[in-house]
């Protein structure tokens, strides 16, 4: 029997519908079907999933069925799914996740032309955050040193398996189960001899299953994640000696996994009992792990909240979140122009508060951002202290699909006296010119309708706003219809998510008000 090329690991527990998805993105592959697996291990399903999978396999010859005894999550199935792979490379997909019809042929040429023991495809996020400017540009000879590959810690990616094996590379199955996903990945680009990105094709789309019904999406224990952060931090410790590149790393973990918790809407929502052992749980990790170049290396608002955290700040957190729950952004389209093929648009960008600009106030030939919280030094809050510079983007996103497109841009910004505020504050307002060749655009894989959005990144925030503007192509390669949408409902819809809740706005009204 021949060696498959491709051998795609499922864990599935009592996911009924929700594979559906997913094993139709599998039927429609173009990599032929005898030339890769899917390997689903049941873990011990009570609700008909096992037999429905066993139905498939005996309809799908390239399909295959193992069962085990209930473990309660998904690192023993892939560890079993591993162990009985065939395939040269092996892919760990979710039960509720799919593929892009050209993934797997796409991932698997892509590590044959580089020699790559990881291949990272580009993901498209529905209900979940997947990371974005890793995907910015096809990365062939990626590092964690010259690319944001610490952005994306889930499995979800081509491995080869004989590097897996070589490695023993698996996932924890002991007493830590949480971020079992990061402490295996880190690992891999620690010890992969190559790693690729492919990032011109959206290879799988990761979803959040409205009834939160998996596994992993049980509350947290505080002291149970922050013991397997740990983990995952001894990890980077063995491998990379303390510098910058080990601040760096360590950065991923203060933004993602700790600050994040801290901040708006997600802080407010939490018990305040909860909040308070992620509190003290960052406070130790702050202190016992990382260097001073960690948190400076930050920009100011993730280092004022580190700050606080630091020092058991409950309620300044609470009062910063309360404040920083109506940060959105305001945009602008200046000027829309169609020549030939080529859409060129000016837009303006600035985030806000409750309609109010975000403030910077001079302090001699310093910027601080300006915050509701008392008693933080102003180097915290200190604006030319900040790495990397703050940007707009114009991002296409299909609205069939969820992908997105960076558009080319030209950038500048500059410094407006804030109205609404004495004492010399300013505001800043981004400006981009966004080129769109039309037939270009996601190379050709045009066809259905392409909404506009704005991207500001400045201080700490990344916040989208959907421009006035849209695209719609009735097959790939036509030429568009470019519309502009009504820019009143726009505003209605974004008050109502900002009221709401983007997930608390009914599927009616958020349809209705074309989300």
């Amino acid at each position: 029997m021949s060696v498959p090329k491709v051998s795609v690991v499922v864990p599935a527990y009592n996911c009924g519908r929700h594979m559906d998805k997913l094993v139709s993105s599998l039927r429609r592959q173009s990599l032929p079907a005898d030339e890769f697996e899917a390997v689903f291990v049941d873990d011990g399903s009570t609700d008909g999933t096992g037999a429905r999978l066993d139905a498939l396999a005996t309809a799908h010859p390239n399909f295959r069925v193992l069962h085990i005894p209930n473990s309660g999550w998904p690192s023993r199935p892939r560890n079993v799914g591993v162990e009985h792979a065939r395939g040269e490379y092996v892919f760990f997909a979710d039960d509720d996740d799919w593929f892009g019809d050209e993934a797997l042929e796409r991932l698997y040429a892509c590590a044959k032309a580089n020699d790559a023991d990881v291949v990272i495809g580009k993901m498209t996020g529905h209900g979940r955050a997947v990371p974005r400017e890793l995907f910015r540009k096809n990365r062939f000879q990626a590092t964690l040193a010259n690319a944001p590959l610490i952005d994306s810690l889930t499995c979800h990616k081509l491995f080869r398996r004989s590097f897996l094996n070589e490695h023993e590379l698996r996932f924890s199955e002991g007493p830590l189960l949480r971020l079992e996903d990061h402490r295996m990945v880190v690992r891999a680009y620690l010890l992969s001899r190559r790693t690729s990105v492919l990032s011109d094709y959206t290879c799988y789309h990761h979803r959040k299953r409205a009834d939160a019904g998996n596994v992993t999406a049980r509350p947290l224990d505080p002291a149970e994640y922050f013991a397997a952060l740990r983990e995952a931090l001894d990890v980077v410790d063995a491998h990379v000696e303390p510098g910058p590149l080990r601040d760096r790393l360590h950065r991923r973990w203060l933004r993602n996994e700790m600050i994040s918790r801290l901040r708006g809407q997600r802080l407010l929502d939490a018990p305040q009992d909860w909040a308070g052992q992620v509190v003290e749980e960052v406070r130790q990790v702050i202190r016992d792990r990382f260097a001073p170049g960690v948190a400076a290396g930050l920009p100011p608002l993730q280092r004022v909240v580190a700050h606080l955290a630091e020092h058991g700040r409950v309620a300044d957190l609470r009062r910063l979140a309360r404040w920083e729950s109506g940060i959105d952004v305001t945009a602008t389209v200046e000027r829309q122009e169609m020549t030939g093929g080529t859409l060129t648009v000016d837009i303006a960008a600035h985030l806000q508060s409750e309609g109010r600009p975000v403030a910077l106030s001079p302090d001699g030939d310093r910027e601080l951002l300006v915050l509701p919280v008392d008693g933080v030094d102003p180097a915290l809050r200190d604006l030319t202290a900040t790495p990397g510079p703050s940007r707009v983007d114009v991002v296409a996103r299909r609205r069939q699909t969820n992908e997105e497109i960076f558009l080319p841009v030209t950038l500048s910004s500059e410094r407006v006296p804030d109205p609404t505020e004495p004492g010399g504050r300013v505001y800043v307002v981004h400006r981009a010119t966004a080129t769109i060749d039309t037939a270009a655009l996601n190379s050709g894989r045009t066809q259905g309708t392409w909404f506009l959005k704005a991207r500001v990144t400045s201080s700490g925030w990344t916040a989208d706003a959907r421009l006035p503007l849209f695209l719609h192509f009735s097959a790939d390669g036509a030429d568009p219809v470019v519309r502009a949408k009504d820019a009143f409902w726009s505003r209605v819809r974004g008050a109502v998510v900002r009221r709401v809740g983007r997930d608390g706005v009914p599927a009616r009204l958020a349809r209705s008000l074309g989300r």
